[in-house]
């Protein structure tokens, strides 16, 4: 038991220590308790089991490439391979899961046929900003949450390519300086910190909004020569009509972008280039999970045109430009580069 003295140092609510797995029990809107909480909470003990091998990974010889080149063309790390084998095994044998989808794997993940079909699809990144793993920068862990289109059959491609206005859950796991899950059932979105001592995840911040004055934005400018004529255009209307209140930071993953923006205010972008007409994030286990997270939050994504939940999937793998955050710039990003009003 904790000395009575140090529980000040701790989150609390109304006198109370509030774990991941109180809130969810308690907070949960009805529709969403059971298997859906359960999937919750799984994930919460995936994000302690790949922060603890994240923060040994230099002593454990888990830095570096694995040696393979996942379905993106993308050298894979190993740090992305037990990412990934975490979260599979956690989930491939409980009931609650119909398939998976993930990064590292060409194909969607079938559950094994001795175990019994779930209604839920989980869709996910497991280590988004990989790339930066070897320099010890912020990575971070995606994932989406579906429910199966059909419950009498077993899982299907068709129940993986579902739009993100289909999600009933999304979220991440932010490995930095802390461990912290942000999460919505589509209630709010919710934030909780992993306390090492304990090896608990405590609830840090409910119903987190996106602040009315942003501070930041996060573009990699090294690729402006490769954008179109409005989109450096969108870039100088940032600069001279926030140019007193708005710098430039851009960490180069994602979720670590999009969690200082949700915090301080701000737009990630993240646009079609000369090379790469569809951007870069994949549309089905990044971009919409982080764009449902916005819109919880008072912010909204696009790819430019609309909305990116509202876009359907056709391939798992498949890309998209992607612009979220404050909701107002990113709707000025659509009024300045939208091909559907030209």
């Amino acid at each position: 038991m904790l000395p009575r003295n140090g529980l000040s140092n701790l989150p609390m609510i109304d006198g109370q220590i509030v774990t991941i797995e109180r809130f969810l029990l308690e907070k949960q809107p009805e529709d969403a308790k059971g298997d859906l909480t359960a999937i919750l909470y799984d994930l919460a003990l995936a994000g302690k089991i790949i922060s603890a091998q994240t923060r040994r990974a230099g002593l454990l010889d888990l830095l570096g490439l694995a040696g393979k080149v996942n379905v993106q063309g993308e050298n894979q790390r190993k740090l992305d391979l037990l990412a990934d084998d975490v979260i599979i095994r956690l989930n491939d044998h409980t009931g609650r899961i119909g398939a998976l989808v993930t990064e590292e794997q060409k194909e969607w993940v079938r559950i094994p046929k001795e175990y019994k079909k779930g209604s839920y699809i989980l869709v996910y990144d497991p280590l988004d900003g990989s790339s930066n793993i070897d320099t010890n920068i912020s990575i971070g862990t995606i994932f989406g949450i579906y429910r199966v289109v059909d419950k009498n059959k077993r899982g299907r491609l068709e129940d993986c390519l579902q739009p993100g206005r289909n999600l009933v859950a999304a979220g991440y796991i932010l490995y930095g300086t802390s461990t912290m899950l942000v999460y919505s059932a589509g209630k709010g979105v919710h934030s909780f910190t992993l306390e090492p001592s304990l090896g608990e995840f405590l609830l840090s911040q409910e119903s987190m909004r996106f602040p009315e004055k942003p501070a930041y934005y996060s573009f990699n400018h090294a690729s402006g020569r490769y954008w179109t004529k409005e989109m450096n255009q969108y870039i100088d209307w940032l600069r001279n009509s926030y140019k007193h209140t708005l710098s430039h930071r851009y960490i180069g993953s994602m979720v670590a972008d999009f969690h200082r923006n949700l915090i301080h205010g701000g737009v990630f972008g993240y646009p079609a280039e000369e090379k790469k007409p569809n951007g870069k994030i994949r549309l089905l286990y990044e971009a919409a999970p982080l764009a449902f997270l916005a819109e919880q939050a008072g912010g909204y994504a696009s790819d430019g045109n609309q909305s990116i939940l509202d876009i359907v999937p056709t391939d798992i793998h498949q890309r998209v430009p992607v612009f979220v955050g404050n909701k107002n710039l990113v709707k000025k990003v659509e009024e300045m580069i939208s091909t559907k009003r030209k």
